[in-house]
């Protein structure tokens, strides 16, 4: 990518409401930059203490008899005894041509007795011999010895016992990297290694935190645009949804998932919300019927009895008795208004669960027909029910069902003037069992049939009076849904109507 990929990635990382070192990216990036620090600094320090130990090792493993060919070459022992003058010598001659080393002479007990080294600058008065006698025992490199110049510091060393081997009265002590060679090599670190190394090591994490950084835009990138989604719909008061993931999108990462169950969750905000104005114009439309038919028999019950008190010695016996047989009417309309809307109420609500049960349709419709029988033959309405042998069992709520039945017959019976018919017929459908009630009344115009389910909807029909409350089809409505079935009117305008609901056969 180039340089201006590079600053557009890392633009797109600030999300709407946050600044850019709140973000994910830049967080990320923070983290990148620290770990590579943090490994930068760890490999240097592996990386020094490793090569000083490398090269300790090769200098012992290489240097190893020093000491003994000291010894040897310079005649530092005669006749089984130590020479100290040609020892002397030997210090003053290694002291200037090879001042990387430093010589001591230690006696039994690793008391320094003698030294090549500037008497200043000797700060020990003994060496530990425990590295000393394991060296002569020939154990692993590389074995660290006591620093006469310095009390906390450890070198590489060589060493022989004086006179011999086998008549030892003391050791050479022979430090291989002396405080001379230690000042040389630190100016050559600080001169050219350190700042090879340096450079190496800011190059190599450089250009790590450079593709981290391009790695973890490109990663991030899908992250981003499901947070713009986020704010979009939260900008959009949560009723509008952009999709974060197409459809039939797999799911490869966690991203995938999240933006699949964002969708969902989003899907179903948005529709709740829409179910939730729904209900509150439904509401408010129930309030304004509610106010309205509540409002006229109300007002009758209150006339009458109001007029039942002010002139009950006027009235005759006959008169009190009519306003009271009124005033009853007005206050069972009333409850049976108020305990429809509770119904429906509870219905709207999704309070009310269904029972649903495997049970016979035509014989709940026989029940039914035989508490209507003696209504009919008041009114002069003649009940028939048209059976159909073999009717599979259907699965619903038997009261459900009874009381969506009732409603259609009360619906009947108020539509219908003088003699008149109410047909119910049955017949199995595809997968579901259909019940159809029919009468010869006044029949609704055909602008009504879209609206008769609507609650408080009292079509034109003609009629004075009005016995009904305008919810039992509404409420029939809801519980034929509540029990996944469907409902459906047709009418010709003075010749009567049939409504029809069907319920889902029982499954085995």
């Amino acid at each position: 990518m180039s340089k201006k990929a590079v600053i557009e990635v890392s633009s797109s990382a600030a999300q709407p409401g946050l600044s850019l070192f709140r973000t994910l990216y830049a967080r990320l990036a923070l983290a990148l930059v620290l770990l590579l620090v943090s490994v930068g600094l760890i490999y240097a320090v592996i990386s020094s203490s490793a090569t000083r130990h490398h090269l300790e090792e090769v200098s012992q493993r290489l240097n190893r008899d020093l000491a003994r060919n000291l010894v040897a070459d310079r005649n530092l022992v005669e006749q089984g005894r130590l020479n100290e003058e040609a020892l002397k010598e030997t210090f003053k001659m290694y002291m200037v041509i090879n001042p990387s080393i430093e010589i001591y002479l230690l006696d039994m007990q690793g008391e320094i007795l003698s030294y090549s080294a500037d008497p200043g600058k000797v700060k020990r008065k003994r060496v530990s011999l425990e590295p000393v006698l394991a060296l002569l025992r020939g154990e692993g490199y590389p074995l660290l010895g006591d620093d006469p110049r310095n009390h906390d510091r450890l070198k590489a060393f060589s060493v022989t016992p004086v006179p011999s081997s086998e008549n030892p009265e003391g050791y050479l002590y022979v430090v291989l990297r002396g405080e001379q060679f230690d000042s040389v090599d630190e100016m050559l670190r600080e001169s050219y290694f350190l700042k090879l190394s340096g450079w190496s090591v800011v190059i190599s994490l450089g250009f790590g935190l450079l593709m981290g950084l391009l790695l973890f835009g490109l990663l991030t990138r899908r992250l981003h645009r499901l947070a713009r989604v986020m704010d979009r719909f939260q900008q959009g008061n949560f009723t509008s949804h952009e999709p974060a993931s197409s459809p039939g999108q797999a799911i490869n990462d966690e991203i995938d998932w999240l933006g699949r169950t964002f969708d969902e969750m989003a899907g179903r905000i948005v529709s709740q919300l829409q179910e939730l104005q729904q209900k509150d114009a439904l509401r408010r439309e129930l309030v304004a019927h509610v106010s309205h038919d509540l409002r006229t028999p109300l007002a009758s019950l209150r006339g009458y009895l109001e007029s039942l008190d002010m002139k009950q010695d006027e009235l005759s016996r006959e008169e009190r008795s009519e306003y009271v047989a009124i005033a009853l009417r007005h206050s069972e309309r009333l409850t049976r208004l108020v305990s429809e809307l509770f119904e429906l109420a509870t219905l709207d609500a999704r309070e009310t669960r269904p029972d649903c049960e495997p049970f016979a349709l035509a014989e709940l419709v026989q029940d039914v027909v035989q508490k209507y029988q003696l209504r009919a033959r008041q009114q002069g309405v003649v009940i028939s029910m048209q059976p159909v042998p073999g009717l599979p069992f259907v699965s619903a709520d038997i009261a459900l069902t009874e009381r969506v039945l009732e409603n259609l017959l009360e619906n009947a019976f108020s539509h219908i003037e003088g003699d008149g018919r109410v047909d119910i017929t049955l017949k199995q459908e595809e997968g579901a069992v259909a019940l159809s009630v029919s009468d010869n009344g006044c029949g609704i115009p055909d602008a009504a049939l879209p609206h008769v389910f609507e609650p408080f909807y009292q079509a034109d029909t003609g009629r004075r009076e009005r016995n009904h409350t305008g919810l039992g089809l509404a409420i029939s409505r809801r519980i034929v849904e509540l029990l996944q079935g469907e409902i459906q009117v047709s009418s010709r305008f003075k010749e009567g109507a049939t409504f029809t609901f069907s319920l889902p056969v029982w499954q085995h």
